[in-house]
């Protein structure tokens, strides 16, 4: 019974132990990432100033239409209409603004 208590207590001890380590090495790659942009952004910044441009800051752009547009893709739409597709309309005049929803 105590060689039981002593192994729980031991890997307990160990799986602690590897968890602190894998936690510090993930800390210690986030950190040597932004150390790593940050250095990058400052010899932009001394070769913008160097070159006698102004300093341009980091920016991350976010295309949401596209992100939206590869995922959902008009899959089985129809097709475009072609020339020969085209029908006569007649056109009418369109009034103004009438009433809205509630008939005001």
């Amino acid at each position: 019974m105590n060689l039981d208590k002593m192994l729980k207590t031991l890997f307990g001890f160990l799986l602690r132990t590897v968890l602190l380590l894998m936690g510090l090495v993930f800390l210690l790659s986030l950190l040597a990432a932004a150390l790593l942009l940050l250095a990058w952004w400052g010899l932009r910044a001394v070769w913008a100033k160097l070159t006698g441009r102004p300093v341009q800051p980091l920016v991350f752009t976010v295309l949401r239409k596209a992100q939206w547009e590869r995922f959902y893709r008009g899959g089985a739409s129809a097709p475009t209409p072609q020339a020969d597709d085209v029908i006569d309309v007649e056109s009418r005049q369109v009034d103004g603004p009438g009433s809205d929803r509630i008939g005001r």
